[in-house]
């Protein structure tokens, strides 16, 4: 693989990791509502949500929520994973 491929995989990978720290910390706030993040904790998820925020609202935009009975299920995140794992395939095939 190319250096250029070698870089966009890495770049691919932390991606992912980004959004599965995404979903992890979703998940703490949703079974744990009176959990609030203090000092680096609330620097590192403030930082997740930055990066995560402009293609989860982008996505958001294009794929509405499925509604099940009484809730929404936000499948926007799930659909950036598929991508990104997508992406990522096509970097090994391409370089």
């Amino acid at each position: 693989m190319s250096t250029i491929g070698v870089v966009l995989y890495n770049l691919i990978y932390l991606a992912i990791i980004f959004v599965i720290a995404r979903f992890v910390v979703d998940w703490v706030q949703l079974l744990a509502r009176q959990w609030q993040p203090r000092g680096f904790i609330a620097v590192l998820c403030e930082f997740i949500f930055t990066v995560t925020d402009p293609p989860l609202r982008a996505l958001r935009r294009v794929i509405p929520s499925i509604r099940l009975g009484g809730i929404m299920l936000d499948v926007s995140a799930m659909v950036l994973l598929l991508l990104l794992f997508i992406a990522q395939s096509l970097v090994v095939v391409i370089f």
